[in-house]
């Protein structure tokens, strides 16, 4: 159990005189003396990153003193702006402070967060839950506590970077598998066979992050347990957006109980920031008692804990929220293929647009810009050279005006550079 600094090997004695130079020594900084394309695209007017929002208004913000129909946003549900999650988070920040000013494991534990953690374990079905700060610090955590040197996690190619970095922080061997091929996933499976005495863990998105595909999560259960594995499901795009009851990509194909872990985070449908994981009881209080990442940062402040209890009343008491985003979805993805465009197989809420060469997504990114429609491109090595693509997603404050002008937009967009006939 981590419970303070571990003691660190004595460093080898060091030999004080050297054949280098100071002057022939490299700069570490010398890398970013050199990285010069961020302001090289700034200068020409085509760097769509960091874009300060001054307000939000449901399907729009303000840039500057300019209205623009955003899409990418994973605001899904539209709660960001609901009175009651602000009241919920007031009322939090008048109990309890703008901090915790400690970790979990030591002074940060606040009642609230042990609430939230028993209504989530409640709504998704789980023995337990526990709660992050983030939700890149739960995957962090979660897989560096669980994998050790003799287990092995096999990986979706498509998985989300927070997931790859906990598998680089744990001591377990990674394996990666073409997106969603599972004749891949059970060559690797099978190639392990035998081999190894340690356990075995399959990680996916539910919802991937840039294609907007569901994993093929029916299929990952049988292989697993066909071959003795564990199956980690990341539903950051799927809590509270898929399933007749949002609860994710298990209830959507009717296999709750057959997933052993559900990570996710709170940035996204419940309006907030912050991570969960939710499995068996001695499993969550291995990952409590175990993760670096978990127990030396401070713990998630009250107004945020308060806001995603508020947000999940609502998601369990308001399906109507969910289900107007479908219906946006639908309609955009409808509208989008009605153009010609590519949307990469999309069966979601994101819907990505193909545009190809780097500079070519450059330019439909500026073009939209113009058109009042805030947006971001996805290039390498966010996706294979020569597969720019334009991320879109919508919301359910999203009205069907907003997706039409958008749907317009990118067809005038389209049209001007080529893109679609």
């Amino acid at each position: 159990m981590v419970t303070g600094e571990q003691p660190q090997p004595e460093e080898p004695e060091r030999n004080p005189r050297s054949d280098l130079k100071a002057s022939d020594r490299a700069d570490i900084f010398e890398k970013a003396y050199r990285f010069t394309r961020a302001d090289e695209a700034k200068a020409l007017g085509f760097y769509p990153y960091f874009k300060p929002i001054s307000s939000q208004h449901g399907g729009t913000v303000t840039v500057g003193n300019r209205e623009m129909i955003i899409t990418g946003s994973n605001d899904y549900l539209g709660l960001t702006q609901d009175p009651r999650l602000k009241e919920a988070a007031t009322a939090a920040f008048k109990n309890y402070g703008t901090s915790c000013t400690g970790s979990r494991f030591l002074t940060g534990t606040l009642a609230l967060h042990e609430e939230l953690e028993e209504r989530l374990a409640e709504f998704l079905g789980a023995e337990a839950v526990l709660t992050f700060t983030t939700g890149f610090l739960g995957m962090l955590s979660v897989l560096s506590a669980l994998a050790g040197r003799q287990d092995v996690l096999y990986f979706d190619r498509d998985n989300h970077a927070s997931l790859y970095d906990g598998a680089r922080l744990s001591f377990g061997t990674l394996r990666k598998y073409r997106h969603n091929d599972l004749a891949d996933l059970e060559r690797l499976l099978e190639r392990d066979a035998g081999r190894r005495a340690g356990g075995r863990l399959i990680v996916t998105d539910g919802v991937f992050s840039m294609s907007g595909h569901i994993a093929d999560l029916p299929g990952i259960v049988q292989l697993a347990r066909a071959y003795g594995a564990r199956v980690l499901v990341d539903d950051a795009h799927a809590t509270g957006v898929l399933g007749e009851s949002g609860r994710g990509t298990a209830e959507h194909f009717g296999l709750e109980g057959e997933v052993d872990l559900i990570v996710g985070t709170f940035s996204k449908s419940f309006a907030s920031v912050g991570g969960f994981a939710a499995g068996p009881r001695p499993v969550i209080n291995y990952i409590k008692h175990h993760a670096r990442p978990f127990i030396f940062t401070a713990a998630l402040p009250a107004p945020q804990v308060a806001t995603v209890i508020k947000a999940l009343e609502i998601m369990q008491t308001e399906p109507e929220h969910r289900q107007k985003l479908h219906r946006n979805a639908e309609r955009l993805r409808g509208g989008l293929k009605s153009l010609g465009f590519d949307i990469l197989g999309s069966e979601s809420h994101i819907v990505p647009v193909l545009i190809g060469q780097d500079e070519h997504t450059a330019l439909f990114w500026r073009g939209l810009w113009d058109a009042g429609i805030f947006t971001t491109p996805a290039l390498p090595p966010s996706v294979p050279p020569g597969q720019g693509i334009i991320r879109t997603s919508v919301n359910a404050n999203h009205t069907f005006e907003q997706i039409d002008r958008l749907i317009e937009a990118f067809g005038e967009v389209g049209r001007r550079l080529g893109v679609i006939g």
